[in-house]
């Protein structure tokens, strides 16, 4: 499974908050990618949402039906970031760091390392949904931007509930708002380009679902998705990435990372204009430039949906 787990909406937008591919039976994906590149981007990128993937995983620990949780499952942990984050949100748990690309899995390992959580952080290498029996059980699983890369999320869902221990919980990281890094105007082409790329990206989406292994159309309901489960919904909250503009150096880079992506996956379905727009906005020596704007920033939301084992 793919989890492009960018700091926006849709997948098409980038690999960008430390998750990034996960397992399943999709195939194919990791012979793309030179995850020599791809694997310290993530990971860069990943760091960026550290303060809103925390803010998420302390109030899913918080709530009152939390379980006392000694084993969690990153689904799609890519190279660790959030695995490191569970890590020390739930000190006493055991937490496996579980995607279908090795390269990923060496960097988490890597990462667990230098913070100190090599003796609780592991790593299990599986192609989900074939290998949700591998998983063994666990009081929380964690499964952030990857569902929507599974055909069949409904059975997904199922065989999550199966792995939980009694109390146990799946906290679900989907949807929210698609993010936004210029302003509506930004003086060269047409005003409104990032509301296009979401147009664009929501029908790549589409197609990338319907082209998955088993892929059913579901309902994006995830409290009735969960009930058909055998789990019950305990909550669903958002939580804020707001980097105000002028961005450090990491953060505008992760911005040009994100465009880069959209202009390689996007450009056969934006307009000309559109891609001329974006082409100057990757030229490192254009004024208009994403390198040299002052009014470059990051503003998304990431909804977190849990439930628990009946």
């Amino acid at each position: 499974m793919t989890r492009h787990t960018e700091h926006g909406h849709h997948s098409s937008q980038g690999h960008s908050q430390g998750h990034g591919h996960a397992a399943h039976g999709h195939g194919g994906d990791a012979g793309e990618f030179d995850w020599d590149v791809m694997g310290p981007m993530l990971e860069r990128n990943g760091e960026l949402g550290l303060g809103q993937y925390g803010e998420a995983a302390r109030w899913v620990a918080g709530l009152p039906t939390a379980p006392r949780v000694r084993r969690v499952l990153d689904i799609g942990s890519g190279p660790g970031v959030i695995t490191c984050l569970l890590a020390e949100v739930f000190p006493e748990a055991e937490v496996v760091a579980v995607d279908g690309t090795p390269a990923l899995l060496e960097r988490a390992r890597a990462r667990a390392e230098r913070h100190g959580l090599g003796d609780r952080v592991r790593t299990l290498h599986a192609e989900l949904p074939d290998g949700l029996s591998r998983l063994g059980e666990a009081d929380l699983i964690w499964a952030g931007n990857s569902l929507h890369h599974l055909g069949d999320q409904r059975a997904v869902l199922a065989g999550f509930a199966g792995l939980l221990r009694p109390g146990g919980a799946v906290a679900l990281v989907e949807g929210g708002l698609p993010p936004r890094q210029l302003p509506r105007d930004i003086g060269i082409g047409r005003a409104g380009l990032e509301a296009r790329i979401d147009a664009a990206s929501a029908d790549w989406f589409a197609e990338m679902r319907a082209a998955l292994p088993d892929a059913k159309r579901e309902t994006e309901d995830w409290s009735a998705l969960f009930g058909a489960a055998g789990l019950e919904p305990r909550g669903t909250r958002s939580f804020l990435l707001d980097l105000p503009a002028p961005l450090p150096a990491p953060a505008r880079e992760h911005v040009v990372e994100t465009f880069a992506r959209q202009r390689e996956v996007l450009a056969d379905r934006l307009a000309a204009e559109d891609v001329a727009v974006l082409d100057r906005l990757l030229d490192p020596a254009d004024p208009a430039g994403l390198y040299r704007r002052d009014d470059v920033f990051v503003l998304s939301a990431r909804t977190v949906h849990v439930a628990g084992r009946q």
